[in-house]
């Protein structure tokens, strides 16, 4: 039901005034009281009235900056509508959580939920209405820089941590003044670029899309996302912000999606190089019809559509539909109500980087982080242990990763600082910068470590190596590094591996080298004492990984829930002397660590499982309990995953597909019995027509600590009673 206030506006609206709601300027076009039109606006051939009818502007936050340009900008509205202000708000603020891989390795949605509710509040403080955010983005490649803004590589679990988000950012409609707005990006498959090479072709079939890419699109909408950011990539051979298909015939009919279509960054613009449109005002014509309603900074609506309206009683209409969808969402923000949102300097102050917050963020690094390997029970140290600490990550604040651009590595505390308070003997010797390496400075990192009883090496990769337009050939860490480690290896000493990245890395010979290795991530603000908390112990390492990890990237893509080809392997001797099978000849097919894989100081057993019913129907889930018992000398946390294989299908079925998981904390000795449930429709496939459907047959339940792991049932599921 459209109100009144948004009726009447829409009547006393001119057509250029609404075609300015769609439009979207960056933050550098608003200068504060005075605007100079010989700026941006002139190199953007755009005039004053277009500023001031403008719907939206992103990249501008703080509270006595957000005000002064509202307030600047409604003196000059004839209207009187307030300015949307967007920005980039993944994974925090001010409060930095790790990065959105790393939460997705929590395996616990409440985590995501926390770290998204914590991050709408502190910029809503800060003059923020909608976030970029949740990227739900199905990932595979590790080449491909983006892959630390997803949780990873499953349809399933990026479909709970997109709720969580989305739950998390907008809390409970209507918005209050604590939320914001969540834009869910970037639809569609923009996560499966070709060769892992940042804004190129995307080309998978609408059934592989439809069966493991559009489910986390699909739970975020049904979360009530508000916003829809377009990809750049094409995607059955149309660029996805003009493809009608995309995003008139499943997102909006679909999947029912109501709310706001935006472009990313001067996408309409680029439909021009992608030769699907001759020129901006083509490219206008083409974004429109398909349903996108802010063009970001091509300037393509303000610049045609005027002209195009009168033409066309059909662009008319189409403006008509996007601006009112826009006046809707300044609504649900309640910015007719009040344009400030309750913005004032001291509530900001008041919020932001508080010790709760800070500890919220702390918690969810020590969630995040993945032991990859313990041996001998090099982990936890003695907090007596005589430590060296080496590498070019270990005393550094820039651990927090990209699109943290509110951050302050500069007041972020360290890993040495973090270790240096629960560590009484430890040294820091460097070694080596990320790519630079000087012999003096190697040799002084081993003689330091000479003199100790354990070595700590924290290895990885800039935050700048990561995130957007930072596509590599080569998921290795540097050489220099490398050689630090090798020299280090040859002390026999305890070695354990810190790896901070942002991405998937080749680590077989970080693993080789090491006696243990723990995967960081970037672990956000409090990242340096969630790290000294999992190795010394107080904290049991719980996450698991979203992604696989391979063995060399001549793997990738891999991942867990392939398809079985018409010769797989079966796993056994016989493999190696079959030379006509799926597989390589200069490396195995299996990932160094698999999907969902991480290491305890627990030592957790699963017994005594069960099905019910034997028979799954439309009114009867398929149940799993298991008894789960830690049989360790430490108290530790597992995630059980359940996963399912259907035996026949129309078309091809994953070898397996995670329908559940569960995470629990068990004292050592401790037992508990956990029930996980798979509702029938969860079960349903795409078929060959790319309609969704749960077969009847034969199918197999999968329980496990990991991917690779499990143990097998076997149960049917019947489509009628």
């Amino acid at each position: 039901m459209i109100s009144k206030n948004i009726q009447d506006l829409m009547k006393q609206m001119t057509i250029e005034e609404k075609i300015g709601q769609l439009l979207q300027l960056s933050a550098d076009f608003f200068q504060g009281d005075n605007v100079a039109i010989t700026g941006p606006l002139k190199e953007a051939h755009l005039d004053e009235a277009a500023l001031y009818s403008a719907g939206s502007v992103l990249g501008i936050s703080g509270a006595k900056t957000v005000r002064q340009v509202q307030n600047n900008y409604l003196k000059h509205s004839r209207l009187g509508i307030p300015l949307l202000f967007m920005a980039d708000v993944v994974h925090g603020y001010k409060t930095i959580f790790p990065i959105p891989l790393a939460l997705g390795a929590s395996f616990d949605p409440q985590v995501m939920k926390t770290a998204s509710t914590i991050a709408a509040k502190e910029s809503a403080a800060g003059g923020i209405h909608i976030t970029f955010a949740p990227m739900v983005d199905l990932v595979r490649d590790p080449r491909w820089g983006r892959v630390m803004e997803s949780t990873g590589e499953d349809p399933y679990l990026n479909s709970v941590m997109a709720k969580a988000a989305v739950n998390g950012f907008q809390g409970t409609l209507p918005l209050d003044q604590e939320h914001i707005a969540a834009c869910v990006k970037h639809f569609a498959a923009y996560g499966a670029p070709e060769a892992g090479r940042e804004y190129n072709t995307v080309d998978i079939s609408e059934w592989r899309f439809r069966e493991q890419y559009l489910p986390a699109y699909a739970a975020a909408i049904e979360a009530q996302a508000l916003l829809v950011m377009t990809s750049f990539n094409t995607l059955f051979g149309v660029p996805a912000t003009v493809n009608q298909h995309l995003m008139r015939d499943i997102l909006r009919n679909e999947l029912q999606f109501h709310g706001v279509l935006i472009s990313d960054w001067d996408a309409i613009g680029e439909i021009i190089h992608h030769g699907v449109a001759g020129d901006l005002q083509h490219a206008a014509d083409l974004a429109l019809k398909a349903g996108v309603d802010i063009d970001m900074m091509s300037f393509a609506y303000a610049k045609y559509l005027t002209k195009a309206a009168v033409l066309d009683t059909q662009i008319e209409q189409l403006i008509n539909e996007s601006a009112q969808r826009i006046l809707i969402l300044k609504e649900q923000l309640g910015l007719f109500n009040d344009p400030y949102r309750g913005l004032s300097d001291k509530r900001e102050t008041e919020v932001t980087l508080t010790s709760k917050n800070l500890a919220a963020a702390q918690a969810a690094a020590e969630q995040s982080m993945v032991l990859l390997k313990n041996n001998h029970h090099t982990l936890p140290l003695n907090s007596a242990t005589a430590i060296s600490l080496v590498g070019p990550a270990a005393d550094t604040g820039d651990i927090l990763g990209s699109w943290s651009w509110q951050g302050d590595p500069e007041k972020t505390e360290t890993i040495a600082a973090a270790l240096a308070k629960q560590f009484s003997n430890l040294t820091v010797t460097p070694g080596t910068q990320y790519h630079h390496l000087q012999l003096s400075k190697l040799d002084d990192a081993v003689n330091a470590s000479r003199q100790q009883e354990a070595i700590i090496a924290v290895l990885g990769l800039p935050a700048s190596e990561s995130g957007e337009a930072t596509s590599v050939t080569d998921i290795k860490l540097p050489t220099e590094q490398l050689m630090l480690l090798r020299r280090l290896a040859k002390l026999n000493k305890p070695l354990i591996t810190i790896v901070i990245t942002g991405r998937p890395l080749d680590l077989t010979e970080v693993d080789a080298l090491s006696d243990a290795v723990l995967l960081a991530w970037f672990p956000g603000s409090r990242g340096g004492a969630a790290i000294a908390n999992v190795l010394s112990g107080k904290v049991d390492p719980s996450g698991r990984l979203p992604m696989t990890f391979p063995r060399n990237v001549g793997q990738v893509p891999i991942y867990y829930n392939a398809y079985n080809t018409g010769r797989p392997i079966a796993g056994t001797p016989a493999d190696d002397e079959n030379k006509y099978l799926s597989k390589y000849i200069d490396s195995a097919n299996s990932p160094l660590y698999p999907f969902g894989f991480g290491l305890s100081y627990g030592d957790f057993t699963i017994s005594d499982w069960t099905l019910s019913p034997q028979s799954v129907s439309p009114d009867q889930p398929l149940m799993v309990q298991a008894t789960i018992h830690n049989a360790g000398n430490h108290a530790g946390t597992t995630v059980v995953q359940l996963y399912t294989h259907q035996t026949i299908g129309e078309t091809v079925q994953p070898v397996k597909q995670l329908q559940a998981f569960k995470k629990i904390s068990l004292a050592a000795d401790q037992t508990q019995t956990i029930t996980l449930t798979v509702p029938y429709d969860q079960l349903s496939t795409i078929h060959a027509d790319l309609h969704r459907a749960t077969d009847q047959g034969n199918y197999t339940a999968m329980l496990g600590f990991d991917s690779a792991h499990t143990a097998s049932q076997p149960f049917t599921v019947v489509t009628h009673q």
